[in-house]
């Protein structure tokens, strides 16, 4: 049952995102026309201290009119790796420089619209370096004791699918 794009085109962009218009034909022969998003990849990071606490942010989405918590994240800038790209934003939105990262894992957080991939990595060390050059990104930047992820979750407090897959892996490795 795969669909094959016969051709794909864009219809608008910015520095963003591109909307694309495809031409997409089904197993049985008919066509549709498919919209996609394609979008830059996205780097997240966090650490987890001593006490199995993991540095996060408390932050409002104007798009969903939600508040959450979330891990420091933003774009992979061109000439970026996400894993270098992921340090940074770390440091930029939470004042924290990360040593070490390990990769987590890469989501494909609604790949029926958008090839958006976001990779998430983690560490057990970090250094303060002093507020946060990004502080506007966040209301609050706490630690939040891993063994309470899963009902963060449940009550809707880690609305984002790629904060919570992230969350849910490392509350796994930890505390297993």
């Amino acid at each position: 049952m795969q669909w094959t794009k016969l051709s794909e085109h864009s219809v608008y962009e910015n520095r963003w995102f591109r909307v694309n218009l495809a031409d997409v034909e089904l197993p049985d022969g008919r066509h549709l026309d498919h919209y996609l998003i394609r979008l830059r990849p996205v780097a997240v990071a966090t650490v987890v201290n001593d006490a199995d606490e993991v540095l996060m942010l408390w932050r409002h989405r104007f798009i969903t009119d939600s508040w959450g918590w979330e891990l420091a994240a933003g774009v992979v800038e061109d000439g970026e790796t996400p894993e270098t790209a992921a340090a940074r934003e770390m440091e930029e939105e939470t004042g924290w420089r990360p040593g070490p990262l390990r990769h987590l894992l890469t989501v494909e957080p609604s790949n029926g619209l958008s090839d958006a991939r976001h990779h998430l990595y983690w560490t057990d060390r970090a250094t303060w370096t002093g507020p946060p050059v990004d502080g506007f990104e966040s209301s609050q930047r706490a630690w939040v004791p891993l063994k309470e992820v899963p009902e963060l979750i449940v009550r809707g407090e880690i609305p984002a699918a790629n904060m919570a897959a992230g969350l849910l892996m490392l509350h796994h490795l930890r505390l297993g």
